[in-house]
């Protein structure tokens, strides 16, 4: 059977590799890091971060999770010392000799005898090969590099510890270390990440300052959420699809009536989520993105006395909102003891003597396939080759003029009406992966996809359902694709069309490694659609029309998709 580089090892990466190697494929996984489970390897977490799902929902149908401790009090909050240790076993156990730990993928190109040719450097060793295979799968991910805006890269001579959020985790013991007597500590944004760091660190004694200008909105609940709406279709049903898929969903999204009940659902549950948390009407904890027109949105389940809300209502961590961080002073009082200054929109100076900014991810993709980050180390070809790589599978954004006579396809959804202000840059770009999984260009080569580039909030269930995609597609099964690479652009070109409507607000030009398609809350249609494509049963937690809505959705469903994705092969022969 044909080669296969998994390049990575996180929770998309190992479902890829299980699936191909189930099917036959000569598989490895190639990894820089120590141990399996990607961002939520050993050497990338830490004490208290949480994720923004429960039990059942980060997991694969081959292997049970067991349940997280007290999850009868919680609804099952997963933590990051649950998923770890649940990853390390299914590598142990289903993809033994199969992964290449401490492998820094230097460069990816196809040669000219059609194979793909992999720099890897060994870092225990510090030696360099090329490795060749027939087909590659790019699970990188998108949350592991950080990005940090240009006026924020910290200035040569600051004394302050400066670091990234995606440092945090293996810096972490130094950090406490250097604050241990009341050294202040300044986090640098709203989202899920700064919550979580500056309530551990709040939670260690230390004096904490986090600066925004918004934070994430979120949900709060008095008692666990029943299965049959946390697990179920609800929420999907109650969030717009490009494609709506039963009756229900036209209603809520495309009549006035339907519209009102949606956005009056969401309204409800942004107010309950405040009163459950107990926050304050003049609290900066209020200053939230829109829970109905960003993913900036976290589950919080049941409020915790030790979780960043209710730490900031005890005082035990200072904000400052709603402001951003515009730079650093160049020169502090302090600076012989090991500060710096942080400088704020609203002209005030914060004194820290560390400084941790929270400003996003950027792509993984760029360095592996068009040679930033290749030590130029092997012959001319190979170099020109890796430099041509993002290009010659248009793998990139494309850039799309805006037409002034675009009909609105979704004009009919009120659920949609009154958006926010749109973000220029999203106008003029539009990715080139169809589905978030085959770069368009590439589609007809079947060597070459992607998993874990679908924004979603079941990566168990997503990135199963797309390993399978992915088998079927390098197999030759039957499948329904585009006929042409640029029938496939012109699908990507109307996902394009519907981020702008359905999230207008959002930049989604920085992180293609994160964000290739958004199904977020609409994962199940998502999901649903691609196993139409295998030709498989689609609604696999149940179609009758009076419980559909909320019935469970539950991993094990997947169970047997291997084996059904067999027998229609092999009828497709007799």
């Amino acid at each position: 059977m044909p080669t296969v580089a998994v390049l990575g090892s996180g929770i998309a990466g190992l479902i890829t590799a299980h699936v191909l190697s189930t099917d036959g494929f000569d598989v490895r996984v190639l990894t820089r890091d120590r141990t399996a489970g990607g961002q939520w390897a050993t050497e990338r977490i830490y004490p208290g971060l949480q994720l923004n799902t429960v039990h059942g929902e980060f997991a694969y149908s081959a292997l049970p999770m067991p349940p997280p401790a007290d999850a009868s009090k919680t609804g099952g909050r997963l933590s990051a010392t649950d998923l770890n240790p649940y990853m390390e076993k299914f590598a142990a156990q289903y993809l033994e000799g199969k992964i290449e730990y401490r492998k820094e993928i230097r460069g990816v190109s196809r040669n000219g005898e059609g194979k793909w040719e992999v720099v890897v450097d060994d870092i225990e060793w510090g030696v360099s090969e090329v490795r060749k295979f027939d087909k590659i799968v790019l699970c990188t991910g998108g949350t592991c590099k950080g990005w940090i805006p240009p006026a924020l890269e910290p200035l040569h001579g600051l004394k302050a510890r400066i670091l990234h959020s995606a440092q945090f985790g293996a810096t972490l013991g130094d950090i406490l270390h250097d604050t241990r007597n009341g050294e202040p500590v300044v986090v640098i944004g709203g989202g899920k990440s700064a919550q979580d760091i500056s309530a551990l660190l709040a939670k260690r004694g230390r004096n904490v300052t986090i600066v925004y200008e918004k934070t994430d909105s979120f949900n709060a609940v008095p008692q666990p959420v029943p299965d049959r709406l946390r697990r179920g279709r609800s929420l999907a049903i109650f969030s717009p699809y490009p494609n709506p898929r039963s009756k229900l969903e036209r209603f809520l999204h495309t009549t006035k009536l339907g519209g009102k009940i949606v956005r009056g659902m969401w309204n409800l549950m942004d107010s309950l989520s405040f009163k459950t948390m107990g926050v304050p009407k003049d609290s900066p904890l209020r200053l939230t993105y829109s829970n109905w027109w960003t993913t900036q949105f976290n589950d919080e389940g049941i409020p915790r006395d030790d979780g960043f809300h209710r730490l900031v209502m005890a005082d035990k961590i200072k904000v400052v909102a709603p402001v951003r961080m515009t730079g650093y002073s160049a020169e502090c009082e302090d600076e012989d003891k090991g500060y710096s200054e942080v400088l704020l929109s609203n002209g005030e100076k914060l004194k820290a003597r560390v400084i941790v900014l929270c400003t996003g991810y950027q792509s993984t993709w760029g360095g592996l396939l068009d040679g930033n980050d290749y030590s130029k180390r092997f012959e001319f070809s190979l170099t020109r080759r890796i430099e041509q790589t993002a290009e010659s599978i248009g793998l990139h954004r494309h850039r799309v003029e805006p037409d002034p006579n675009e009909v609105d396809e979704w004009a009919s959804y009120t659920s949609l009406a009154s958006p926010p202000p749109p973000n220029p840059d999203n106008h003029y770009w539009a990715s080139s992966i169809y589905k978030g999984i085959v770069p368009a260009k590439n589609i007809l080569e079947r060597d070459f996809a992607i998993n874990g580039a679908v924004y979603n909030i079941n990566n168990g269930y997503t990135d199963e359902v797309i390993a399978h995609w992915i088998s079927a597609y390098f197999l030759h099964d039957k499948l329904k694709l585009p006929p042409t690479p640029e029938a496939a652009l012109a699908h990507t070109d109307r996902d394009a069309r519907w981020f702008r409507k359905r999230w207008p607000s959002l930049d989604v030009t920085k992180n293609e490694a994160q964000v290739s398609w958004f199904a977020f809350l609409t994962w199940p249609q998502f999901c649903d659609e691609l196993m139409e494509d295998m030709y498989l049963r689609s609604y696999r937690s149940g179609r009758n029309w009076l419980t559909w809505a909320f019935s469970v959705i539950d991993i094990r469903e997947l169970a047997t998709m291997h084996e059904e994705r067999a027998a229609l092969r092999n009828s497709k022969r007799t």
